[in-house]
């Protein structure tokens, strides 16, 4: 008499989804499975820049002559929070302490003008604080609050007696309206992110070539 044995959970193949997601060779499986690697890989970067520099975004890039001759167009700059490494500096401080950044004395920070989330951030230095409408009135200014003067280094006059397309005049710049302080440039890279739609369209198209590559190899072998 033989005894019946019943099968090891252990020895039974693992037909779960995620095992048959990750193994399928069918081609529009493998393309899914290509983006999603992608995805993963873009989001840990995006997760990483946020951890070390502790602000969203963690990069912008220049695309205006604004800030030459230190900052030119397409250069990929690296923002951080502006109390990271160190406290913001304006111009007039870092004249008097010493410290310099980007070429010239104080920080160069990135801001929304005027709060506008529906307009492009400007990337310009911080220039003086002004806390009163004396200190205004002394630049010119009527009308406004407290915050920072800014102004880009190529640019003849400071951004506050400016008017920006769709918010006029620009205020000085308050603090929760201060997305990050310039900390390094790679030069020529940001011009990836200008055409960032393009790319990402290339970036698709090269993997839908290489899967259908790969497809048909695989079915003349198994012919």
């Amino acid at each position: 008499m033989t005894r019946s044995t019943k099968a090891d959970p252990k020895d039974e193949p693992d037909t779960s989804l995620i095992e048959r997601f990750r193994s399928s060779d069918h081609p529009a499986v493998s393309l899914a499975r290509d983006l999603v690697w992608v995805g993963l890989v873009v989001g840990g970067i995006a997760l990483l820049l946020f951890l070390v520099f502790g602000t969203w975004p963690a990069v912008v890039t220049i695309e205006s002559g604004s800030m030459l001759p230190e900052m030119q167009v397409g250069d990929l700059v690296f923002v951080a929070a502006p109390d990271r490494f160190g406290s913001l500096v304006t111009a007039e401080e870092g004249a008097e302490i010493g410290h310099t950044s980007f070429g010239r004395p104080g920080d160069v920070i990135i801001f929304r003008p005027n709060g506008n989330d529906q307009v492009h951030p400007i990337i310009h230095r911080a220039m003086i604080w002004i806390d009163d409408e004396t200190a205004a009135s002394e630049l010119g200014l009527e009308n406004t609050g407290g915050g920072i003067i800014t102004r880009g280094d190529n640019n003849p006059v400071i951004d506050q007696v400016t008017v920006h397309p769709g918010i006029g005049r620009i205020e000085p710049i308050r603090d929760e309206w201060i997305i990050g302080k310039a900390v390094f440039r790679i030069p020529l890279i940001g011009y990836l992110p200008l055409h960032i739609w393009e790319f990402a369209a290339f970036v698709v198209a090269i993997i839908i070539i290489q899967e259908l590559i790969a497809s048909r190899r695989r079915r003349s072998e198994e012919r």
